[in-house]
């Protein structure tokens, strides 16, 4: 495998954000959950946040840890 680009490495950083922050959302969900019930839009709204977070996540990860060829023009 090539070695990944700065571009790369950024994207896979912030794929590790991205599971962090869906980590937090399900702790804010469980939270809400069992403060003001299940039924509450708080709970709906952090559930949706876990899935973006899980959805970009996996999308950040792969587009880091692809094996890009090395398109530059030889000179």
């Amino acid at each position: 495998m090539a070695r990944p680009n700065r571009y790369q490495r950024v994207s896979v950083f912030f794929a590790y954000c991205f599971y962090l922050a869906a980590v937090a959302c399900v702790a804010a969900a469980a939270w809400f959950g069992w403060t003001r019930g299940g039924q509450s839009p708080a709970v709906a709204a952090f559930s949706a946040s876990v899935v973006f977070f899980i959805g970009g996540g996996i999308v950040l990860h792969v587009m880091g840890r692809a094996d890009l060829p090395n398109l530059k023009p030889d000179r």
